[in-house]
């Protein structure tokens, strides 16, 4: 992936896409200056199904699973989804405002999806995320950060507080520390 680059609506050249409708334009002239981790696993504590795919593209079938029942009818979407395995997936232009963050805030201003790129991780609070995942995610965010005035990563808990709690105790923030993007703690 390291030969990806960001095309000129906002696609990576290099990821899988499989778009979602759940998004619309930034407000004008507005462009990512915050990166958020999120984590996500469907079922819950589930890995390696196409459910995130589906409900990322509102066509999640509520009678696979009793959780399901709960999330169908939301409408939410992120900018990219790494996989266990490394593989990288995106739903939405980084261009577009994905639906990731909902009610947020970031150093004083609110609506981070205004001004963010959304990516999920496939994981959950208990367990560790993959090597191949981060090795992609410090990718990812070498490539977006040439593209975009990119300065700051925070998890999904940290502009959501009491609301969030991914990615969760088990992500290694460390594991990001050659990045040259600043982290409030």
């Amino acid at each position: 992936m390291s030969h990806g680059r960001i095309d000129g609506v906002g696609w990576l050249t290099s990821a899988r896409r499989e778009p979602s409708p759940n998004f619309d334009a930034r407000p004008a002239a507005e462009k990512p200056t915050l990166l958020v981790v999120h984590a996500i696993s469907l079922p819950p504590g589930e890995f390696g199904s196409d459910d995130i795919l589906d409900l990322f593209a509102n066509r999640l079938d509520a009678s696979r699973h009793p959780y399901f029942a709960g999330i169908r009818d939301l409408r939410v979407s992120a900018h990219f989804l790494i996989r266990r395995d490394g593989e990288l997936i995106q739903f939405v232009s980084c261009d577009d405002r994905a639906w990731h963050a909902g009610v947020s805030c970031w150093r004083g201003r609110e609506r981070c999806n205004d001004f963010s790129i959304g990516v999920e991780l496939e994981g959950c609070d208990e367990l560790p995320f993959e090597s191949a995942q981060y090795e992609r995610l410090c990718e990812l965010v070498a490539i977006l950060g040439r593209a975009y005035p990119l300065r700051d990563i925070a998890g999904h808990s940290e502009i959501a507080p009491g609301r969030k709690t991914d990615p969760g105790p088990c992500f290694d923030w460390s594991r990001l520390s050659a990045l040259p993007l600043s982290r409030a703690r």
